[in-house]
């Protein structure tokens, strides 16, 4: 029996971001560890076949919708961002070339600049201004997240995350069950208990 949840994630996605706000919700007031998986969604959604919602006008007018209704519903403050879909690749390196804590303040930064405040991550000045925020050089980032090791990491991650099936995100595995969707956060805490 597993006693963690793997949470497979990207900033790009808004139920990716969703399920984070719940996620910490639940660890405020659980001790439940959540192993964050790190995944490039367009990779992982090319390695699938898969045609991802953003390029379907009916369902990403749908996904807005829904997005707006389930944050409202979780008491989660969201707007959806005019610049989506945008290219998460360099944010998700910069993820994983921080280490411990400096990881969650991360996300939790880039995350609520996407999802909540609307700011164009795919801009560059953008994205000095939050790493500024979080007391992270700017020069050694961008020298980190191009480094081979960075990126080869977050290919292998992507390509983990397909081999265990896991086709979208968030995705959340216990015991090698998925669950996928923000709207199965909760069946996964059930199989962990």
């Amino acid at each position: 029996m597993s006693s963690y949840i793997d949470f497979f994630f990207d900033i790009i996605s808004p139920y990716s971001y969703i399920a984070h706000k719940k996620i910490q919700n639940i660890k405020e007031n659980q001790k439940i560890t959540f192993n964050y998986k790190p995944i490039l969604l367009g990779g992982l959604h090319n390695l699938a076949g898969i045609s991802a919602p953003a390029f379907n006008k009916y369902k990403m007018k749908n996904m807005q919708s829904d997005c707006e209704l389930v944050s409202r519903k979780n008491s989660i403050s969201f707007k959806w961002n005019l610049k989506f879909p945008i290219n998460s690749l360099l944010i998700m390196r910069g993820y994983l070339s921080l280490d411990g804590n400096q990881k969650e303040k991360y996300l939790d930064i880039f995350f609520d600049a996407y999802w909540k405040d609307n700011l164009d991550l795919s801009s560059e000045n953008e994205v000095l201004k939050l790493l500024e925020v979080l007391n992270i050089d700017s020069k050694a980032f961008l020298d980190k997240i191009n480094q081979q090791s960075i990126k080869d990491d977050l290919k292998r991650l992507t390509s983990d995350a397909f081999e265990k099936e896991v086709f979208g995100a968030p995705t959340f595995i216990v015991n090698n069950k998925i669950f996928w969707g923000q709207d199965r956060l909760e069946y996964a805490l059930e199989e962990l208990n």
